[in-house]
């Protein structure tokens, strides 16, 4: 056991340094050149500040990764694929880019890891009584899982501190279940897991509340990508029950939020892309929650979501599915109560 949790601990603790270490000297740099995210209509920041965090995680996380780490079992292409969308992502940070760009290059990325590194899903486990998927099937599955993740992260990540935290609390999870249950055949991807943790940790301590660096595109991106392959690899694995459920209980906060502000838009006639102020945290801090207490609130309702589907997986996808489904429902219809009625108390004044 200690054999196996040291190269864990030093690839962890390398990643963090690395990260914790270098966003000081961007932070500065992007001041010098004035690379800021300004305010506007729909940010929480009142000051320009730098969005360059990315750069620091993903120079601890891959350094750390090609270090610490075998690139075996498709590693070596969720490396290959991750470096495409830095760049891509850093490019966005200091020039936007369109919306077209990005998505191309995600589609490149998960070509990537899909076709050359044979990462995705091959059976739906029972849940609607589908096992077994055609190749075909399979692939087309498995992109929608990884482009929707990695957008739900970037979604997320509206807040100081939010997206970290919910990228921290998903890639610990998957990072115990990889190492107790993974055996030698997932243990690379138990690293890559500790890999990302450290490099969010150290671009944690300068993004909490009132945070002197984003993560940017460059950082949201590239969690999003991870995560959604530490999520594919984790459902192939079957080591625990309800494997599907479980990653999708895991991802709660994330994707709840992305399937219900593109559910708002589509039903209010506007495109599911278009950008508004509906997303979950922009919910909280509008019924008076600051931003440190709203970062713990959705941090907490995801670690209850995984304490459930972790505990009660025993109970088979179909009953966790309706669970989720249910507490999805409940969350959006009180969200939904309170912004009609602080919309009435307006109106009366």
């Amino acid at each position: 056991m200690e054999q196996r949790i040291l190269p864990l601990v030093l690839a962890s603790s390398w990643a963090f340094l690395i990260a914790v270490f270098a966003v000081p000297s961007i932070i500065r740099v992007a001041h010098l050149k004035n690379i800021l995210d300004k305010p506007n209509l729909r940010t929480m920041h009142g000051e320009s500040t730098p969005r360059l965090g990315g750069m620091a995680m993903f120079a601890g996380f891959m350094s750390a990764l090609t270090i610490f780490t075998g690139l075996n079992n498709g590693v070596q292409q969720l490396l290959a694929g991750c470096i495409i969308l830095f760049f891509i992502g850093l490019k966005d940070d200091m020039i936007t880019i369109s919306a077209l760009k990005k998505f191309a290059v995600q589609v490149l990325a998960t070509g990537i890891v899909m076709f050359m590194g044979d990462i995705r899903i091959t059976s739906f486990q029972g849940i609607f009584g589908l096992w077994e998927l055609e190749l075909g099937a399979s692939y087309a599955f498995t992109f929608f899982v990884i482009v929707g993740i990695t957008n739900a992260i970037n979604l997320i990540d509206g807040l100081d501190g939010l997206a970290g935290t919910i990228v921290l609390i998903a890639s610990f999870t998957f990072g115990l279940c990889f190492f107790f249950y993974g055996g030698t055949a997932y243990s690379s991807y138990a690293s890559v897991a500790f890999c990302l943790i450290g490099g969010v940790l150290g671009f944690l301590r300068y993004n909490f509340h009132k945070a002197t660096i984003f993560m940017g595109d460059t950082g949201s991106l590239l969690c999003g990508f991870i995560l959604s392959v530490l999520a594919i690899q984790f459902i192939e694995m079957r080591a625990v029950p309800a494997t599907p459920s479980v990653a999708l209980g895991v991802l709660f906060v994330p994707l709840f939020d992305t399937v219900r502000v593109m559910l708002i838009r589509a039903m209010s006639g506007k495109s599911p892309f278009a950008p508004d102020k509906n997303h979950v945290h922009h919910r909280l801090t509008a019924m008076g929650l600051g931003q440190v207490t709203t970062v713990l609130v959705l941090g907490s309702v995801n670690t209850l979501a995984i304490l459930f589907v972790l505990g009660f997986g025993e109970w088979g996808n179909h009953y966790i599915l309706l669970v989720l489904l249910v507490f999805s429902a409940i969350l959006s219809a009180l969200l939904e109560f309170n912004r009609l009625r602080s919309a009435q108390v307006v109106s009366k004044v």
